[in-house]
């Protein structure tokens, strides 16, 4: 997955993360809770990570629930679980550690 975040909003994105609001959301609160944690920037205007789903079209819950509201340009790549992460190492963090 990659998508242009919404620098002035990602404070925002952050405190909802750290106060569990997303984790609680059903059915895809916990995957994408872990995946936006984990998501790295790709460059300095892109940020890419590996997030599960089922759904067609391709995380349209996620999407309308939380991921419009803070990135645009979303892109999804198919990849196998777990494989996506691989190719993240090394990247800078999205939201770095304190």
């Amino acid at each position: 997955m990659t998508a242009k975040p919404d620098r002035a909003r990602l404070g925002e994105l952050k405190q909802r993360l750290d106060s569990g609001e997303i984790e609680a959301m059903r059915p895809f609160g916990s995957a994408l809770h872990y995946s936006l944690l984990n998501a790295k920037l790709q460059d300095q205007t892109t940020a890419i990570w590996e997030e599960e789903d089922y759904c067609i079209p391709p995380l349209a819950q996620e999407r309308a629930a939380v991921l419009n509201d803070y990135f645009s340009e979303l892109e999804v790549q198919r990849v196998e679980a777990g494989q996506g992460w691989g190719q993240l190492n090394g990247l800078p963090d999205l939201f770095p550690s304190d």
